[in-house]
């Protein structure tokens, strides 16, 4: 059994489990109904905004607050829970503790599989759901290109933006489960981690730290520069080293519980 093999049986899981389906098509007619709104904000401003000569356009008032409201719902006027939140460690938390909690985790350490193939192929099938759920949320705003006029280099960073959000939030919530004895566990801890790595700002901000490292090690310092359009490399590496410190502790936990095993 190879990482793709891992990855092929994950992915049917998700595909099968009607967990999956759920999510994704509660939060996808959520975020239609978001982006109605919103298009029907920048339609309603739009004589307003023709008379200012630097004015925001449909990629600022619809586009990018859609991706964003993802996970920052401070770019959206009409305050939304934020959905990458719930739906990422709802995803991930069956991944290795929902196998743990099934007694099927040793029949892949039978299989002769190393614990980062396992890690791994769970990750990317998580990923490819995850990446096919930002595909169709941005596939809303690309629907009307040709009748309006799409800022895409901005549109291009806050994709950027929110995969490699998702890409952290995944690794995150892999780990979890990989240390987790059930899977309510795994998505608790998941969702209490990305709070903190989100919420860890506003204490230093409240204590007057703006450049210190607590505002470094907080999530929204790197990403609202790609949500505004700013792609900076010190930014991706964060997310980098997010993603794969997170994968790196998930395959640390699984390897040693094969081999008491």
């Amino acid at each position: 059994m190879s990482t793709f093999a891992v990855m092929r049986l994950e992915l049917r899981r998700l595909f099968v489990r009607p967990l999956g389906w759920v999510l994704g098509a509660l939060t996808l007619a959520e975020l239609a109904w978001r982006f109605v709104l919103l298009l029907g904000n920048f339609l309603a401003m739009q004589v307003r905004l023709a008379a200012l000569p630097s004015a925001p356009g449909f990629t600022d008032m619809a586009g990018v607050p859609l991706l964003s409201s993802l996970l920052t719902g401070g770019f959206i006027p009409f305050g939304f829970t934020e959905l990458a939140l719930i739906v990422v460690p709802l995803l991930a938390m069956s991944t290795l503790a929902g196998e743990r909690g099934n007694g099927t985790l040793p029949l892949l350490f039978g299989t002769g599989q190393s614990a980062t193939a396992i890690v791994l192929g769970k990750y990317l099938a998580l990923m490819a759901w995850l990446l096919l759920w930002l595909a169709l949320t941005l596939a809303m705003p690309l629907s009307l290109a040709h009748a309006t006029h799409i800022d895409w280099g901005k549109l291009a960073a806050a994709t950027l933006g929110m995969v490699l959000l998702l890409a952290a939030l995944a690794a995150i919530g892999v780990a979890c489960s990989a240390f987790a004895s059930h899977p309510a566990i795994a998505a608790t801890a998941g969702i209490l981690l990305v709070l903190a790595l989100c919420s860890i700002q506003l204490g230093a901000q409240s204590a007057g730290v703006n450049n210190g490292l607590i505002n470094w090690l907080a999530l929204p310092t790197h990403l609202e520069p790609l949500l505004r359009g700013l792609v900076s490399t010190a930014d991706i590496v964060w997310f980098v080293l997010l993603t794969a410190l997170a994968l790196a502790l998930a395959v640390r936990r699984v390897a040693a519980e094969k081999e008491r095993g």
